[in-house]
């Protein structure tokens, strides 16, 4: 019996670190690719540009719910945006070129960066939003 438990904690520990090395990439990957779409305007501590581009750090657009930030990336937005009480009025251009792949991983990045801490996107979950936009 301990030989049993022994191995499912070894298993559970390995698929745990397979895990986190898996996120790990990811963020490192989509924060290529938050240099190369988003830097410009969110900028590099993701503290965005008062009164024009919302911040990234500990907001419910980052933190909440995940179709809903995936649709921002995919058909952009022009309404002004109210975040923490600051408004925010600088539109901000879809992004629908971009693959599944890059969406989930800059998102996962933005989820995880900036003082956020938040589940990864997928590129199940980005194709799923994309489809619901044909």
């Amino acid at each position: 019996m301990k030989k049993v438990v022994a191995t499912f904690v070894l298993t559970c520990a390995a698929t745990a670190g397979f895990l986190q090395a898996s996120l790990q990439q990811r963020v490192a990957t989509g924060k290529q690719a938050y240099n190369k779409y988003c830097l410009q305007c969110h900028q590099a501590d993701g503290g965005g540009v008062p009164g024009l581009n919302p911040p990234l750090s500990k907001t419910e657009w980052v933190l909440g719910n995940k179709t809903t930030l995936i649709n921002v990336v995919l058909k952009g937005m022009t309404d002004g945006v109210e975040i923490n009480g600051d408004l925010y009025t600088n539109p901000m251009p879809a992004q629908a070129n971009l693959t599944d792949k890059e969406i989930a991983d800059v998102l996962t990045y933005v989820r995880n960066s900036f003082g956020n801490k938040a589940s990864a996107v997928s590129e199940a979950e980005v194709k799923a939003a994309r489809a619901k936009l044909k």
